[in-house]
Order: C-alpha cells, then sequence, then structure tokens
C-alpha cells in the first residue's frame, strides 16, 4: 500500500475511499479559489473574514452568467469611460512641456498621444464640445456620492442619472477621442475640476490608477486553464456580444470579465508576471506555507495599448512558448523569456529600486495570498494527511504594488527552461520535506519554504453527556368526549314488540311465505340490526400513519362513576322472569328460532349474566366478547338474533343501582 500518492490531476484517485495515514497531494472542492469564476466571487466576502478591502489587490471582476452581473459590470464600464475622460483632460494639460521636450530628445516620436494637440489641432482631428466634460464629471460626482452614501435620500430624479440614448452618445464620443482621431479643443479650462475630481476618486478607488484611460477589460473563460480563450477588448458592445453568442448551458462558456491592469510595470517595455508557490498542508486549523524563491515569465512581443493581441498582453508559458520573440525586443531579456525571483532583485538593486522586492512586493504578496485563503477555508473538504501545492499569478504596477491575477491548481513542473529545470525541482523536494521530514523532525530542514499563517487554535467547551437530559410532560391533543351509550338501536325490535302487542303483525300462513323465505328474510333482518349496532359503536383505533378521519368516533371510553357496585366487584345479576312461549311461538320468524334450537343451559347461563361496574365494558351475551365489539359477533351473527331466542341482558342505564334483567 502507497504511503504518499502524488498526482497530477485531483479526479484521479477517490480520496474518499484511502486509509487515514495515507497522503495525498491533492485537497477536495477547492474550485472557490482555483477557479476565475470562484476566486471572483469569493473576494467579495473578503470584508466579512478579514479587515482589508478586496479591490486593494485584486482587479474587479464580474461573472457575465446572469443578467444582474452584466448590469454590474456595464455600470463599471461606463463609469470609467467618465473617469477616463478626465485623466484625457489631465494628462494633455502638460502636453505642450511634454511635447516640446519630446521634439528636442527624439523628434520622430511614434508616441500617437503626443500628436493630439488639443491647443493646436489642425483639420484632421475632429474637435468635441466641453459638454461632453461636464456630463463626465457629473458621473464621477454621482459615483462619489454613492460611495459616500449622498444618495441615500435622494429622490433619485438626479441630474447624474442619463438615458440610454445620452449614455450611447457619451460612449461613443469617448471611443473617438481615445481610439478615434478626436480631441477636446477647449480642455485647459476643465483641468482644475478634473484634477481634484481625480483626487478624490483615487482616495476612495485604490485601482483607480491601473485603469488608465483605454478601459481595456480581459475576458476569460470561468473553468478554463493555460491561457485558453482569453481575449482582451475595450468596447462594452463587443463584450456583450461575445457572451451572448455563447450557449449559457455550458460549463465552459460561462465568462468572467476582469479590469485590464492598463499600467503594468515594464522591464526594458516588455510585460510580465510573477509566478509565487505556496503549499497548505492543513486546512482547519489553516496552516499556509509561503515559497521564497519565484519566477517571472516575459512576453514575446513589446509591450503595446493600441494592440490586444493576446501574445503581448498575456506571459502564460503555454501560449508564450508557441511563438517566437519580437525582434524589436530589447536584446537584454532572457531568450527562454524567464527570470528568477533573485535576478529581478538585482535588476531593481541597479536602477536604485533594490528595497522594493523586500518592503512592498513580497510582503504584499504574502497578504494576498494569506486573504484569498482564509475566504475560501469554509468552501474546501479538510482532509487530514493530505496537501496541495498552489501557483498564484501576480503582475505588478507602476508602484511595485503586486496584484492578484489567479490561483492555479497543479502547477506546471515541466522543466521547459533552465530556470524552471532549476526551481521547479527544488520546489518539490522542499515540499517532501514539509510534509514528510517535518512529521518525524519539527526542526528539520524546509528548504525554502517558510511559515506564512497557521490559525490559531480553537478551544472547544468540554462535553459531559450525563449533564445533558430532557424534562417536561409530553402533551397531546384533547379527544372529543363521547357520550355514556346507555341504550342500544334496536328499532327492529321496537317495531316488532309494537306490531305484536297490536296483533297486526302478520304470520307466516297468511301470506303464504315459505320456510326458505322466512330464512331469508330473516337474514336480511338481521344484517340490518348488525350494520346499525356497527355505525352506533366504533371500532377501536387501528395504529397508522393516515390522518383519522373526521366521521369515525373515538374509541369508546365512559367516565368513572364511584359506587358501591364497583366497589365491591361485580355484583351478582337479579334473577329474570321465564320467557313467555306464546311470544316466541307468535312471532313470524318462528319457524327459523325453533330451528336454532337453544340449548337450555346456554339460555340459563345467559340468564345470569352479571351486573358490571360502569367503569368497565360490558360482555356480549352470547360470545362473551368484550364490548363495543368490532363487528357482528361471529356466533350468533347478530345481536337480535339472541335477544329472539329468549336471552336477557343486563341494562346500561341507570345511576350506578342493579337493574333487572331485560327481554323481549
Amino acid at each position: 500500500m502507497p504511503y504518499l500518492l502524488w498526482t497530477i490531476k485531483r479526479d484521479v484517485i477517490d480520496y474518499h475511499n484511502l486509509n487515514g495515514d495515507q497522503m495525498l497531494n491533492h485537497y477536495g472542492k477547492t474550485a472557490s479559489f482555483t477557479t476565475k469564476i470562484g476566486l471572483c466571487v469569493n473576494m467579495r466576502s473578503l470584508p466579512w473574514y478579514v479587515q482589508a478591502n478586496p479591490d486593494s489587490f485584486f482587479p474587479r471582476c464580474y461573472g457575465l452568467c446572469t443578467e444582474s452581473e452584466k448590469q454590474e459590470f456595464l455600470d463599471d464600464f461606463r463609469r470609467t469611460v467618465a473617469s477616463s475622460i478626465l485623466k484625457w483632460v489631465v494628462s494633455h494639460q502638460n502636453l505642450g512641456r511634454i511635447r516640446s521636450k519630446s521634439r528636442k530628445e527624439d523628434p520622430k516620436s511614434s508616441d500617437p498621444s503626443l500628436r493630439k494637440d488639443p491647443e493646436n489641432a489642425d483639420n484632421r482631428f475632429r474637435g468635441l464640445p466641453g459638454q461632453l466634460v461636464d456630463v463626465a464629471c457629473k458621473v464621477c460626482q454621482a459615483y462619489l456620492g454613492q460611495l459616500e452614501h449622498e444618495d441615500i435620500d435622494d429622490s433619485g430624479e438626479g441630474a447624474e442619472d442619463l438615458s440610454e440614448a445620452e449614455w450611447n452618445d457619451l460612449i461613443q464620443q469617448y471611443y473617438s477621442l481615445v481610439h478615434g482621431n478626436a480631441v477636446i479643443s477647449d480642455s485647459r479650462s476643465y483641468f482644475s475640476q478634473c484634477q481634484a475630481l481625480l483626487s478624490k476618486i483615487t482616495s476612495v478607488n485604490p485601482q483607480t490608477e491601473i485603469d488608465g484611460i483605454h478601459n481595456i477589460w480581459i475576458i476569460k473563460p470561468a473553468a478554463k486553464s493555460r491561457g485558453r480563450d482569453i481575449v482582451c477588448m475595450d468596447r462594452v458592445e463587443h463584450i456583450l456580444e461575445l457572451v451572448a453568442t455563447e450557449h449559457p448551458a455550458t460549463k465552459d462558456n460561462k465568462w468572467v470579465v476582469q479590469k485590464y491592469i492598463e499600467t503594468p510595470l515594464l522591464i526594458y517595455d516588455t510585460k510580465f508576471d510573477i509566478r509565487q508557490w505556496f503549499l497548505v498542508t492543513d486546512w482547519n486549523p489553516l496552516t499556509i506555507w509561503f515559497y521564497k524563491e519565484s519566477y517571472l515569465r516575459f512576453s514575446t512581443q513589446r509591450f503595446s495599448l493600441d494592440n490586444l493581441d493576446s501574445a503581448i498582453h498575456l506571459c502564460n508559458n503555454s501560449i508564450q512558448r508557441r511563438l517566437k520573440n519580437d525582434k524589436e525586443r530589447s536584446p537584454l531579456l532572457p531568450g527562454h523569456n524567464m527570470w528568477t525571483s533573485s535576478r529581478f532583485q538585482e535588476y531593481l538593486q541597479k536602477r536604485g529600486r533594490g528595497a522594493a522586492w523586500g518592503s512592498i512586493i513580497y510582503p504584499s504578496m504574502k497578504r494576498a495570498i494569506t486573504n484569498a485563503m482564509r475566504v475560501a477555508q469554509d468552501h474546501v473538504e479538510p482532509r487530514k494527511n493530505s496537501f496541495e501545492l498552489y501557483g498564484a499569478d501576480f503582475i505588478l504596477g507602476r508602484d511595485f504594488k503586486p496584484w492578484l491575477i489567479e490561483i492555479n491548481s497543479s502547477p506546471t513542473m515541466h522543466p521547459s527552461t533552465p530556470v524552471t529545470a532549476q526551481l521547479c525541482a527544488q520546489v518539490q523536494e522542499d515540499t517532501i520535506k514539509v510534509v514528510v521530514d517535518r512529521r518525524l523532525d519539527r526542526n528539520c530542514d524546509i528548504g525554502n519554504f517558510e511559515l506564512l499563517w497557521r490559525q490559531p487554535a480553537v478551544e472547544l467547551p468540554p462535553f459531559s453527556g450525563s449533564d445533558l437530559y430532557v424534562e417536561g410532560v409530553n402533551t397531546s391533543k384533547a379527544r372529543k368526549p363521547v357520550p355514556h351509550l346507555t341504550t342500544f338501536n334496536l328499532d327492529v325490535l321496537s317495531e316488532t314488540q309494537a306490531l305484536k302487542a297490536q296483533g297486526s303483525w302478520p304470520g307466516p300462513e297468511s301470506v303464504g311465505m315459505s320456510s326458505t323465505a322466512l330464512q331469508e328474510d330473516w337474514k336480511r333482518e338481521s344484517a340490518r340490526v348488525s350494520s346499525s349496532w356497527t355505525a352506533l359503536v366504533p371500532k377501536p383505533a387501528e395504529r397508522s400513519c393516515r390522518a383519522r378521519p373526521g366521521n369515525v368516533l373515538p374509541a369508546y371510553n365512559p367516565p368513572r362513576v364511584e359506587s358501591k357496585a364497583s366497589r365491591s366487584g361485580l355484583a351478582k345479576a337479579q334473577p329474570t322472569k321465564p320467557l313467555d312461549p306464546t311470544l316466541l311461538s307468535g312471532h313470524p320468524l318462528a319457524p327459523v328460532l325453533h330451528a336454532v334450537k337453544p340449548s337450555e343451559s346456554a339460555l340459563s347461563q345467559l340468564s345470569r349474566a352479571p351486573v358490571l361496574p360502569r367503569d368497565l365494558r360490558a360482555p356480549c351475551l352470547v360470545c362473551r366478547s368484550a364490548l363495543p365489539p368490532a363487528g357482528p359477533c361471529k356466533r350468533c351473527r347478530s345481536f337480535c338474533a339472541s335477544v329472539l331466542q329468549g336471552a336477557s341482558f343486563v341494562p346500561l342505564g341507570g345511576s350506578g343501582q342493579q337493574g333487572s334483567p331485560w327481554s323481549p
């Protein structure tokens, strides 16, 4: 059984089936920070975990998967258009001095922004009205009011609200100003106002510097890596059109749009980024190790904002290795397009900025990684005895401030250049030292790793199961009271007795009925009386999960009555009168009843039925089963049959006094 498992892809091994002592170089559910959409969404929750502003180290980002996100991106694009107009006015105020100095140093300067002289514009440039600056200033003032919560009591009818037609007109004029041949002829009169607004915006928005004036955004697939299908665009209609043409149901077709850093730090007029490794050995408590060495990746082309080709703006090695280096690029850059961080520090030292690495770049990258991991901690599956090495990509601004672009799981360890051949092998060896050697010796050599963050252990309160108990009284819904059952529904018997007393009950001979017909009539009458008895006396409640219908009576439970008879036990029944033979012989069902031939001992036993206490249920007169029965008696089939055979029963009415047996 292998003790240490190191794989490139996470899905190769099902970590749920591993033993507790087996180590794996992957964690589960890390998409919250290793995918572009996951990092975009989770960075918004940073203020809930850390007292830090994500806009200070992570370029603002939007997922274009929903209409609400698209609207937020559109509002941001429009605000950036307004602030870019103000930047254009401020940057062109000193254009005369810059142009004069540039002509002395380089008469053939190819910078297109220097050729646009707003004060001496000739017929080649189209002049834009100063109203464009007024509208941009109103939009920026409204934005500042929102940041300072001045719009809470606003009626919603402010002058800063523009219609869709006005926004489209403002954006088209901005395009002609920045990308076309237009200028603002009277820009000098707006210089003070624009400069003051930009100073306020910069104080509340840390990304004002990286926005530039071209309003470029980088569009990325939400779940792809290695720079696949990444494009840069500077027109909002093209961005929305790209997103709208894709099928929304496909996972890979979900797009993320992020503000492009238009003012990156350049080395010999070439863009670069930094690949920084860090190691997570535990998520609970969160333990992060930071690698001291990193490397820079250069683009093969010279940097320019006039050309939005991915070869210029993307420094991924998977893209740049397929391209040839531009001939106009500085020969001081390496042919394999990589530097170590040590070589970069030497470069800064020669230019008098050697302290920037230790005071700005290195600690800022540490803080960015720590903040990103603390936000994602609750989303990752914290398996013990697992670890994972990640690769974070940073881009430096002109002020040497690092900006986190993305975090990659399973960073490439291919020795494609002399730099990666040296560093990738070293970082893997140092990873083994941290996750394996340090288990046995806490003071062992861990290479270039240093402990970046270890979450303080949370003391859990002691648990004692014996002190936990539940106390209370069981409550249930009160049952509806049922009146005491004192009579039986013997309508048939009452009618029979009334007809018999009047002498109007026909005999079998008078109606010409046969013995078979009499038996059938007796069965029908017996069934009708049995059904009446069944409807009168409810059935016992059955255990079931189904709801009880509203028309079913509850179980019969007569109230308890204290009496002398109940305290002394069962009392003997009073002697009954002998059954009159004439009553039975004159009944129309006499032939059938005589055919039954009840035994004298059975009738005498029934006549001696004891009087039951009020709180006990009376027994059946024939089978001696408890009343009320669940159905007709299986032996006598009906209560009527036993009565017609001459049986007597104990009456249920009265106030606890002994009553005489009843018979027809």
